[in-house]
């Protein structure tokens, strides 16, 4: 395999995306709209969120009447997520986080695994380029690496989201050829340069928070802060070739609280962030107690891009990724808390809309992950099951079909699961995970079968299931409407770049 250090060429190529980014809004000026128009937008991103994960939230932690801060949201609407095969308009009915991003942040279609290209592998400008060009203040917080397929969407251009970093290779860079080679290098060397490179010297976001340190390299930290970032803790040593957990330092909560620059990074773990449910079980001394909660990195993230001097407002995209992992792994009951510690970050950004006036806040997923499903009480799996269920209707055999079944095997067979399971600990384990919500008695406990939450998963991955949107502030009702996800971004840019 081929490896070379990054690209350096990348950095014409980003400036022919700034360019074309400016044309689009050329003409705007630098000063304050004024009236009931759109200052900012807030665009809220929960990972993998279908409908029955919110649904399943409400239930697990407001009870069946109660309702969740994003279900408070005015004007609610659905989105199409699907993509397209490379080099094609063909649709793939499955998307990626990656060709989802590229969806909303550059409003076309592309393959998965694709970030700030078309489906031809060409480069498109971003909305959040698009917003900084034009005298706006930018940032994108996440609770996955902020290099991931999500964030890097908004603020980078890659044939392949695996190009994170610190360095290239074909193997995560290069898209593979029918021989099991890899694609030539393209002539717009960006989209080969690693991620983590890109987002240091672009300047596309002015406020990054999330994960992912061991994607940034000393010279990285060097060119944020020589275009006057703030980087909270370290990107390591620069005698090391290789950075490692000993030679680099996370960021902290207390270092995000004393943050006062215009321009800030902080990256709060090497890798993703911690599981909200793992954290909590945590002593207090672990230093994963240390990280900040998506919540806390919203209302800063807020905070310091609303006090940008000179800005026409901000765009701020958040993303709640871990809902995402977790659905992947079938983990019930840490995708429920996440699902919670994102809609505890929509709150914080609602409650600063609100106040302001003239704040878009959106609440969206990019896809629904694992087809989550809650199921009645006291029923078990098809994945259980001995044989596939009854169709055998004996009170209306008109709706009976053929061939029957007469059902005497419709039973759960005892071999394939052991009983209820609200994580992953299991892997012969089928069984629906049970949690106890606020409508039930005091003595219930989560995981037994007196409890009246019972979810289950279809599969380990993403399904082509529509998302829901909510939206609120002015002129937010145009998302109240069935669309496709690469609406989102005509649409923003619309209320944000008029």
């Amino acid at each position: 395999m081929q490896h070379r250090k990054r690209a350096r060429i990348w950095g014409v190529a980003a400036l022919m995306v700034a360019a074309t980014a400016a044309t689009v809004i050329a003409g705007c000026g630098s000063e304050k709209k004024s009236g009931n128009e759109v200052h900012n937008i807030i665009y809220l991103l929960g990972d993998g969120m279908g409908r029955t994960h919110v649904t399943a939230a409400r239930q697990r932690f407001a009870g069946a009447n109660g309702r969740l801060a994003m279900e408070q949201l005015p004007y609610v609407g659905a989105v199409a997520t699907y993509a397209v095969e490379p080099n094609s308009s063909k649709p793939a009915l499955v998307t990626d986080s990656a060709s989802a991003g590229t969806a909303w942040s550059s409003g076309v279609k592309t393959y998965n695994a694709a970030i700030g290209v078309d489906a031809a592998g060409k480069s498109v400008p971003t909305l959040m380029e698009q917003a900084k060009a034009a005298g706006f203040a930018t940032g994108n917080v996440s609770t996955a690496e902020i290099t991931d397929a999500t964030p890097a969407a908004m603020f980078s251009h890659a044939l392949l989201r695996g190009c994170q970093g610190p360095t290239f290779s074909e193997s995560t860079c290069l898209p593979k050829k029918s021989d099991g080679g890899y694609e030539a290098q393209p002539a717009d060397k960006t989209l080969v340069t690693p991620i983590a490179e890109q987002i240091a010297r672009n300047r596309t976001a002015d406020v990054i928070l999330g994960g992912g340190l061991a994607r940034f390299e000393p010279e990285d930290q060097k060119a944020l802060q020589d275009n006057g970032y703030r980087v909270l803790g370290s990107m390591g040593d620069p005698a090391l070739k290789a950075q490692t957990a000993e030679s680099q330092k996370v960021a902290t909560a207390g270092d995000l609280k004393s943050a006062d620059a215009e321009k800030v990074v902080g990256l709060f773990n090497r890798g993703n962030m911690t599981v909200t449910n793992a954290r909590a079980a945590l002593p207090a001394s672990a230093p994963e107690k240390q990280e900040p909660t998506l919540a806390e990195m919203t209302t800063k993230a807020v905070d310091l891009l609303s006090k940008h001097k000179d800005s026409k407002g901000f765009l701020l995209q958040v993303e709640g990724a871990l809902i995402d992992k977790r659905s992947h792994a079938n983990d019930a009951a840490q995708t429920l808390d996440e699902i919670k510690a994102f809609d505890d970050a929509v709150a914080a950004a609602l409650d600063f809309a609100k106040k302001d006036g003239h704040t878009m806040v959106l609440v969206t997923a990019d896809h629904e992950c694992a087809g989550f499903n809650i199921i009645e009480k006291g029923t078990f799996t098809n994945a259980e099951a001995v044989a596939p269920p009854v169709n055998i209707d004996t009170g209306n055999p008109a709706n009976n079909s053929k061939p029957g079944r007469d059902g005497k095997e419709n039973v759960k067979d005892p071999v394939r699961s052991s009983g209820f399971a609200n994580g992953s600990t299991d892997p012969r384990n089928f069984g629906p995970a049970t949690f106890r919500t606020p409508d039930d008695p005091a003595d219930v406990k989560d995981g037994s079968p007196e409890a009246s939450l019972w979810l289950t998963y279809l599969s380990g991955n993403h399904t082509g299931a529509d998302v829901q949107i909510y939206a609120y502030g002015p002129g937010a009702d145009v998302f109240a409407a069935s669309q496709d996800n690469t609406a989102l971004y005509t649409k923003m840019h619309k209320a944000l770049l008029p």
